[in-house]
């Protein structure tokens, strides 16, 4: 059994790495083509290629799902179209055994692809959004096409780029009073972290009143703000590419300001539901190369796959976005397909046995 072990294990792991290494150059390649439109300053061909590698650590993590389906479907395939799988249940083990030694490689992948969306990939992702913005600004934040917006109370924060070394660059402030008339507009070009406050230097600002505007500028000023370079690190990135960890605390924020935070929550739960949804396309995987499509040819088992990736991958983006709008629990959004996925899996593989 311990051979047998090892033998399902390569069938899986290998075809589910090469299939991972495929889908991540291809979105590479694509990445970069589309990043080439965008040549400008001193962001150029090579800067733009360094940011394709960059954020390959987020490609792994979004692309994993898929692989560890598409992987196991190969790899029963090609052990089906050679008849060694009706060897293996000849000789007295069953689909669910069969399907549990598939599973173990499969949550070996899930297990390291958490610690690469949990550690590394939310911090690669910021370095290359901030060098980004940085390159086609040529060093000119205030040009950056890229930037992100941030409301604390009743003040509104641009920010062009970020580095996770606590440095910020081309910050505008926007500060309102109780009535929504803005009252001063300030924009700074470099913001250092100092522990409790922010260092500001080259300030440019315009300040209204009784309907006059009065500009003044500065060289340095304290900006004194409950924004951390932690809580910065949340607000330039999409909910999917934050960390698990970073995602409660940021919507817990959002909620003490009065904001929003159904977005961060649906992202929380979607990251802890992944890895079972995952296991039951595997189990769905498991079932075609059993049941019905055991005597197809590899492509319309491949088909199928990819077919029932994309649609688990799009019910999860509508039930999200359905719940967003309707204000429905974002943790019922994120397990119903996950859920789905399970039930459909089991009840296909009994169904194949």
């Amino acid at each position: 059994m311990r051979h047998l072990n090892r033998y399902l294990w390569r069938a899986v792991m290998v075809p589910s790495l090469a299939l991972l290494l495929v889908l991540v150059v291809l979105n590479g390649l694509f990445a970069f083509i589309y990043e080439l439109e965008w040549l400008r300053d001193d962001y150029q061909a090579l800067q733009a290629l360094l940011f394709v590698v960059t954020i390959s650590p987020r490609t792994i993590v979004d692309f994993m799902p898929m692989a560890i389906l598409l992987g196991t479907l190969l790899g029963l395939g090609l052990l089906a179209n050679s008849g060694e799988l009706t060897v293996i249940r000849a000789a007295g083990v069953s689909t669910l055994r069969i399907c549990w030694m598939v599973m173990r490689p499969a949550l070996l992948l899930l297990c390291l692809t958490a610690l690469v969306g949990e550690y590394l990939a939310p911090y690669t992702e910021q370095v290359a959004q901030s060098n980004r913005a940085l390159a086609e600004s040529g060093g000119e934040a205030l040009k950056s096409k890229y930037g992100y917006w941030h409301r604390e109370g009743d003040e509104f924060i641009h920010i062009n780029a970020v580095q996770p070394n606590g440095v910020l660059y081309g910050v505008t402030r926007y500060r309102y009073d109780e009535l929504d008339r803005l009252q001063e507009s300030l924009f700074i070009e470099r913001a250092i972290f100092q522990g409790d406050h922010w260092f500001m230097e080259g300030i440019s600002a315009s300040a209204l009143s009784d309907g006059e505007v009065s500009a003044y500028k500065k060289d340095t000023g304290v900006w004194q703000t409950s924004l951390t370079p932690q809580l910065l690190s949340m607000v330039i990135l999409k909910p999917e590419h934050l960390a698990l960890s970073k995602l409660k605390e940021y919507a817990d924020y959002l909620a003490e300001q009065e904001l929003e935070a159904g977005e961060y929550l649906l992202a929380f739960w979607q990251k802890i539901l992944q890895p079972f949804a995952t296991l039951g396309m595997v189990l769905i995987a498991t079932s075609f190369v059993f049941g019905p499509l055991r005597q197809v040819t590899m492509g319309l088992r491949m088909t199928a796959g990819i077919a029932a990736g994309l649609l688990f991958h799009y019910g999860q983006q509508f039930f999200g976005q359905l719940s967003l709008v309707f204000e429905v629990s974002p943790l019922l959004a994120a397990a119903v397909p996950a859920a789905l996925s399970f039930v459909i899996g089991m009840i296909l593989l009994q169904r194949s046995r």
